[in-house]
């Protein structure tokens, strides 16, 4: 067992370079990458952005960096927006053996700095490359189980580790100061489910996001911090957060292992523990052309853990009805299509989809089910009985998205916000990153073109 696996991670990031990251996990890497920023389009439909663009602006008064999908704000207003943005309507990644969203935390605070210090984008790879293989790792070593037990978040507590990694990449920090970084970022580590189904449970994202910004930017300046921040044993996150963690899978197969590679993506804007759900719900769809006239009830099967979270929530409002299970599974049925439209008013508040949900969908906790397997049953009006059972959803390792499954799901949520030229120009630029002289150039093309700043 590693006693001392920040100092050995920090070591790890501060001597790592583009040459030692092996070429399918660069490609892996633009595709979160990508994946984020049609996130990050996406999320400027939400509910709450109003809220959280009212609260960067009034962090600083500079306008030198980019919003995605919108203006100019300050380097602490742009990074912690774009936290939020990419979270806001819950179509991130997520790495699910910790209930982890990596890309709010890391890809934010990057991409400031990078377009500050007018980085280039193999830099930029490099960084976001360090941040996501840094929080996957600090989150595993959390042991999940009795993290959570303790009504912890990972997004929170883990996330300002990612964004200092990558801040220590762009910075130039030496070993020591980055482990000084990681003590700072575990010095604000916090964010528990008690927030579950309201919008703070996102804010633990863009928070985390600005955090890893702080912590980065601070040890920069020589500012020390706890030697051990995650395994002391007394206040280190491991021991205050959990019951020891397993700090040895932080530092295990350092370079050889790409933790990272374990983060999933999401094809549809709905929770992430549905997903598998929904998959095989339009597995069904596909195959036996289900559709509200002919179907007499579907049952819908989850874990003990999923259900507990998502199979009972009502669906009174935009984030609920994006986390609600029966309400999801009604939609779908209905519209045989799932996107942000699927979660207006006009959808979740619509008599008809209302009354079949309630009467016709049916969620339940299956024990024979772990993680975010599902099964999904269909019973139709001509006494055909149709099952769908699955370990993963679309999108995980096992069933990853395609480059090109990344790029529509992009040119999706910029539909009618930013022009199809600009769109193709972001797919370009982040599919040949690695060419790429100035990290300006891609935070121009994300930025919305003309109007006002907001």
């Amino acid at each position: 067992m590693s006693a001392t696996p920040t100092a050995e991670l920090a070591g790890f990031i501060a001597s790592l370079k583009y040459e030692d990251i092996p070429a399918a996990v660069r490609e892996r890497v633009k595709d979160l990458i990508l994946d984020a920023f049609a996130s990050a389009i996406a999320g400027q439909q939400g509910d709450e952005v109003r809220q959280v663009r009212a609260l960067a602006r009034a962090l600083g008064r500079s306008r030198e960096s980019s919003v995605i999908a919108g203006r100019r704000l300050s380097l602490a207003g742009a990074t912690l927006l774009n936290g939020y943005l990419v979270t806001a309507v819950t179509v991130c990644d997520v790495h699910r053996p910790t209930l982890y969203h990596t890309t709010p935390e890391v890809i934010p605070p990057a991409l400031a700095i990078a377009e500050r210090d007018g980085a280039s984008g193999k830099a930029l790879l490099l960084a976001v490359t360090a941040g996501l293989e840094t929080s996957v790792r600090v989150a595993l070593g959390t042991n999940y189980p009795s993290f959570r037990a303790r009504g912890w978040h990972s997004p929170g507590v883990v996330g300002p580790f990612g964004g200092a990694a990558a801040l220590g990449k762009l910075l130039g920090l030496s070993a020591e100061q980055q482990r000084n970084a990681f003590g700072l970022a575990g010095s604000q580590s916090a964010g528990t489910f008690a927030h579950w189904g309201t919008p703070t449970i996102k804010f633990h994202q863009c928070r985390g996001a600005l955090s890893g910004l702080m912590a980065g930017l601070l040890a920069q300046q020589d500012f020390r911090a706890s030697a051990e921040i995650l395994a002391h044993p007394d206040g280190g996150i491991y021991n205050a957060y959990a019951d020891g963690g397993k700090p040895e899978t932080v530092v295990a197969g350092l370079g050889r292992d790409w933790m990272l590679a374990q983060i999933a993506l999401r094809l549809w804007p709905a929770a992430s523990s549905i997903q598998t759900a929904m998959t095989g719900l339009f597995a069904l769809i596909r195959e036996h052309d289900l559709r509200p006239d002919n179907v007499a009830a579907i049952r819908v099967g989850l874990s003990q853990a999923v259900y507990d979270m998502h199979g009972t929530l009502p669906w009174n409002d935009k984030f609920k009805a994006l986390l609600s299970a029966p309400y999801v599974t009604g939609i779908i049925l209905h519209d045989r299509r799932c996107w942000l439209d699927q979660f207006e008013p006009g959808r979740y508040q619509d008599p008809a989809v209302d009354r079949f949900t309630r009467e016709r969908v049916s969620v339940h906790a299956d024990p024979s089910l772990e993680g975010t397997a599902a099964t999904v049953e269909a019973r139709m009006t001509s006494g055909a009985v149709h099952i769908d059972r699955r370990d993963g959803a679309k999108g995980d390792p096992v069933d990853p998205l395609t480059r090109a499954e990344i790029a529509d799901k992009l040119r999706t949520a910029a539909g009618g916000r930013l022009p199809e030229p600009q769109v193709a120009r972001i797919i370009t630029l982040v599919e040949r990153l690695e060419d790429l002289a100035d990290v300006r150039e891609l935070a121009s093309a994300l930025r919305a073109p003309g109007g006002p700043a907001r």
